[in-house]
């Protein structure tokens, strides 16, 4: 998974909601939201990360499972934050579209490898 498109993807969407986040705090004062993104937004790479060295297949269908969890909390954050007019549609749409995108991979990556526990 070396230069995995998964692996670059969601290092570039940590890259984006870093700087979302920055605009957040340093334009509007917005702390609370912008902490929780942060957190949701950057763990999907980090776990993609983790599941490099996974001890066993089960343990790398977890650490996929759980940044497929993160992907799909950090799209609730992105849709509260369009909902209450902290962030434009601009932001929004781009951010939205690559978050639906690693949720799309990830999605496969755990069906994928949960059928290849069993065989």
């Amino acid at each position: 998974m070396a230069d995995s498109v998964l692996k670059i993807k969601s290092y570039q969407f940590a890259l984006q909601i870093i700087q979302l986040v920055k605009k957040l705090q340093k334009e509007q004062n917005e702390y609370i939201l912008s902490r929780q993104i942060m957190r949701s937004g950057t763990a999907i790479g980090a776990l993609i990360r983790e599941a490099e060295f996974a001890q066993s297949k089960s343990d790398f269908v977890h650490k996929m499972s759980i940044a497929l969890k993160e992907a799909n909390e950090t799209i609730y954050w992105i849709s509260l934050l369009k909902d209450s007019s902290y962030i434009d549609n601009d932001t929004f749409i781009p951010m939205n579209s690559n978050c639906n995108e690693l949720i799309a991979l990830l999605v496969t990556i755990v069906k994928t490898s949960k059928r290849n526990l069993k065989n």
